[in-house]
């Protein structure tokens, strides 16, 4: 689906736009030729296209300073972006904007393995962050699906989590502390290499704040020491709901695996076809893994598979080996793209209590009955963060609006079972007229207040998070 293109009064600003965004910035630095903005006309949810006016990307906090209070003194939005991997329509740039990418801001300026920190500009990848310490013995907790390609300035917009989060948390959990620039340029510290920060809890307002509050250029980041040992376990199920039983009674039983997966049939059988992980034939499979000594990866999944038992597994298979354990885990790193060679998908990101699992499969199935759509189920099932994966095609017409409308009804039930929209992809366009299925009109309008005050001409990342005609009435106050 294309945006509206600019209108002339738009066109005629970009002249003077480009002129002083090039005195600030290096030549390269400033991107405004329409056909190199089509590399920047939307982000990883693709059903939703437009040119920005121009692009820039700054290598310096002072760079990003200089671009913001341009925009600010000509009432130009800027929209922040990573590396366009947003799921949720984060990045996508409205015709009047200025998309700021982070991608040259990448450098590691601090490490010190005694407080257990690391320092970096935000451009930099997920995975880069574990691999600057890795030798020394630590690693970086949060690992989205996009770890590979996905940056630090993103997973802070959007309180990224990922497979290990059930033990160590997600983004907002491992992190320290920022650097953030306002709207009107000003650059502030927030946070730090202390453990926690005096005053209110700006730094918790910041992270998940979807690039609406400000850029931030450095981050201060938890590392932690390696685990001596992990081994994960393949279960397979006859059903969707007895799996997600299973995952609600190794929660109950008190026992923290580092990660439970899950996968259903369409997920197994693509990811089959794609990797040749080796998975069973069966209705759903999950992937749990514990860490620590010997002994207590022992006792851990001594526990979990007497808990499995009593559910008839299809298949029980721990890992006996390293190599064993890279092929358990194959497939599910391989699920979202496995799926994107049978059809085009929709991936949700609804988050419900865990005891809540059973039921919401269980409803999922009867919307893709009543749709006419198929899903393909995989997730963070240890913390019930859930990606149901909607099958349409793009080129059918109707489709992708049908798509939207069960994803709306999957969200809807997330609520109502008492989670909430969003867990990691944030809300981006895809959801923001879904927050009146969560919140009262004050409690977003508390919210708006917030933004009112770190932006009060409502020009960071526009169209975004609140529902359009909210955003679209504080933008024009």
């Amino acid at each position: 689906m294309e945006m509206p293109a600019p209108d002339a009064a738009v066109l005629a600003r970009k002249t003077q736009l480009v002129e002083r965004l090039g005195a600030v910035l290096p030549a390269d630095a400033v991107i405004h030729a329409e056909r190199e903005l089509k590399v920047y006309e939307c982000d990883a949810l693709t059903a939703y296209k437009c040119p920005p006016l121009c692009a820039v990307l700054p290598a310096t906090t002072q760079e990003v300073a200089a671009v913001l209070k341009i925009c600010h003194e000509m009432d130009v939005p800027v929209v922040p972006r990573g590396s366009g991997t947003s799921l949720a329509g984060g990045a996508l740039p409205t015709a009047d904007s200025v998309i700021l990418g982070v991608a040259r801001m990448n450098d590691v300026l601090e490490t010190n393995y005694d407080d257990r920190y690391i320092r970096v500009q935000t451009g930099r990848t997920n995975l880069s962050v574990t691999g600057a310490v890795e030798e020394n013995g630590f690693f970086y907790a949060p690992d989205p699906s996009s770890q590979l390609a996905c940056a630090i300035a993103g997973n802070i917009a959007m309180n990224s989590g990922g497979a290990h989060c059930l033990k160590y948390g997600v983004t907002t959990n491992n992190l320290l502390g920022v650097k953030m620039v306002q709207m009107d340029g000003t650059v502030i510290e927030v946070g730090g290499a202390h453990l926690d920060a005096a005053g209110y809890d700006l730094l918790g307002l910041i992270c998940g704040s979807e690039g609406q509050l400000g850029v931030v250029t450095e981050a201060t980041l938890r590392i932690l020491r390696k685990p001596e040992g992990a081994r994960p376990v393949l279960m397979g199920f006859d059903s969707n709901e007895v799996a997600g039983t299973c995952v609600s009674d190794i929660i109950k039983a008190g026992v923290l695996p580092v990660a439970i997966e899950f996968m259903d049939r369409p997920v197994i059988r693509a990811t089959e076809a794609f990797a040749g992980a080796g998975y069973p034939d069966c209705e759903a499979l999950l992937i749990v893994e514990v860490e620590g000594s010997d002994k207590e990866i022992d006792e851990q999944l001594g526990l979990i598979l007497q808990i499995a038992r009593k559910h008839n597994p299809v298949e029980l298979r721990e890992s006996t080996s390293a190599e064993e354990s890279a092929r358990i885990w194959l497939g599910r790193k391989s699920a979202f793209g496995a799926m994107g060679q049978i059809n085009d998908y929709m991936c949700l990101d609804g988050t419900i209590p865990v005891s809540s699992l059973p039921m919401v499969l269980g409803r999922i199935g009867e919307l893709s009955r009543q749709y006419g759509l198929d899903v393909g189920n995989v997730f963070h099932a240890g913390d019930g963060n859930m990606h149901p994966l909607i099958l349409f095609d793009a080129n059918k017409e109707g489709d992708l609006e049908l798509c939207e409308a069960m994803g709306a009804d999957i969200l809807r039930l997330c609520v109502e079972a008492g989670g909430c929209l969003t867990g990691e992809h944030g809300v981006g366009i895809e959801k923001r007229d879904l927050m009146t299925a969560q919140f009262e009109p004050q409690d977003l309008e508390i919210q708006m207040r917030v933004k009112d005050v770190f932006d009060p001409k409502w020009l960071l990342n526009p169209a975004k998070v609140f529902p359009l005609a909210s955003s679209a009435s504080r933008r024009a106050a």
